[in-house]
């Protein structure tokens, strides 16, 4: 009879099956649903449920997913997450691992957005070649936004701050509602006529998809394309990309940014006025430093053109050349007597006697040497020899058996085990003196 073999699971065995399950078994999951009890720990994650009539899902958002949101969620909203089901092994609940989360009804209007985008940019709209240079120096800036809003107030205090020599012209137009890419369009296209501006920037403050669909809309960015005067978009906040910024010519993240970005700095021009003036300061005392110098040199090559002082000039000439004249003859003959004296020496060292006495010498060391080797080697050889012998009868075996042992061999082999032997074989047994045959029993 088989047995049924049963496999007994802990509780943390199960959930971690169980979690395997899920995260393999289901890939990106999408849940629309109304938000509720939302929870926002110090450690930065939310967590929250998902629910509709009938039933409801536990849900987390980790960092720093968590901050790139760009809604703030609250209980009751409706809204649209993406993530994996996964097991928190722990309570033994699954949950679902948010990792993008947005209001319910912004895929429609992301998907216009791409649209758009795709088809704009198919038309070369945003192709970097038809975009215009923003100039270096704006004398004059038309300003596209709310007066109400917080943008131009950002705006106009970064410029006063930079460079208040610029002039702003504040173009007031709605930013938010249908009837907002119209006026903003048109707007454009009166600024663009009337000549009056360096440069356009259009600009709001941050928001949803939806807050941000007046610069998101096709009408407005043909009129962008058209313009002739450079335009500058600054929608949102940083993370926010607009059709207008793709269509401008200069994309800036924030309104501060482009305000920025349009003008100098006036502390950095101070400084580089300053410095400006400074080497022109350095610049000036250097020429004339070098025009002294060029009349002292010139100075000095009219006077060394004088006869009299050409004439004192080859007299000194003349006489360097005869003191250094004087000086090698005497260099030369010194290094021939130096040279003739080691000549000398090396001849009295070689002579015949000399190398003939040192030849006996050394032969007479050389014998003495060798014989007292030949006796050191004899003496080491005895040495060894005798150790050899005294090493060779402390392990010959003959003198194991001079002390009663004896070798019993079985066919001419040495016996080392029991086992090698059978009842009824025939042994021999080797003494110190003699042999013994033997029989098996």
């Amino acid at each position: 009879m088989s047995q049924i073999e049963r496999r007994i699971l802990t509780p943390s065995q199960l959930n971690a099956l169980a979690r395997s399950l899920l995260e393999d078994s289901f890939g990106l999951v999408e849940v629309e649903g109304e938000l509720s009890n939302l929870a926002r720990p110090a450690s930065g994650h939310l967590y929250f449920s998902l629910k509709d009539r009938n039933a409801q899902v536990r849900c987390a958002l980790f960092r720093p997913k968590s901050q790139w949101l760009r809604f703030k969620p609250a209980d009751g909203d409706r809204v649209l997450a993406r993530g994996k089901l996964s097991l928190y092994e722990p309570r033994g609940d699954y949950q679902l691992i948010v990792e993008h989360l947005e209001p319910a009804g912004e895929g429609a209007l992301r998907a216009a957005f791409e649209a758009l985008k795709a088809k704009l940019q198919a038309e070369g709209l945003f192709s970097t070649e038809r975009k215009r240079p923003i100039p270096d120096r704006v004398a004059r800036l038309g300003v596209l936004t709310s007066p109400s809003g917080a943008a131009v107030h950002d705006v106009l205090s970064v410029l006063r701050r930079r460079f208040p020599l610029v002039e702003v012209e504040l173009l007031p137009v709605p930013v938010q509602g249908t009837e907002a890419p119209g006026q903003i369009a048109r707007m454009v296209a009166r600024a663009d006529a009337s000549g009056r501006y360096d440069v356009l920037l259009l600009t709001r403050g941050g928001g949803s998809l939806e807050d941000l669909a007046a610069f998101n809309d096709e009408g407005l960015a043909r009129a962008i394309a058209a313009c002739r005067t450079p335009t500058v978009s600054a929608v949102g906040h940083e993370i926010d990309v607009s059709i207008a910024d793709f269509v401008a010519d200069l994309r800036c993240p924030t309104p501060s940014a482009a305000a920025e970005a349009l003008v100098p700095d006036r502390s950095v021009l101070a400084q580089r006025l300053q410095r400006a003036e400074q080497r022109l300061q350095a610049a000036g005392a250097r020429l004339m430093r070098e025009r002294a110098q060029q009349l002292d040199r010139l100075a000095l090559r009219l006077e060394a053109q004088r006869p009299l002082r050409r004439l004192q000039r080859h007299g000194e000439l003349l006489a360097r050349t005869g003191e250094r004249l004087h000086s090698v003859i005497e260099l030369h003959l010194g290094q021939r007597r130096q040279r003739l004296a080691q000549l000398a020496g090396r001849l009295r060292g070689s002579h015949p006697g000399r190398a003939l006495a040192a030849n006996r010498q050394r032969l007479e060391s050389l014998r003495r040497a060798l014989q007292g080797s030949v006796a050191a080697q004899a003496r080491t050889r005895a040495l060894q020899l005798a150790q050899l012998g005294r090493t060779l009868e402390a392990v010959s075996p003959l003198q194991t058996l001079q002390r009663g042992y004896s070798v019993l061999r079985k066919d001419g082999k040495p016996v080392r085990a029991a086992s090698q032997v059978q009842p009824g074989d025939r042994l021999e047994a080797q003494l110190a003196e003699g042999k013994l045959d033997l029989r098996s029993l």
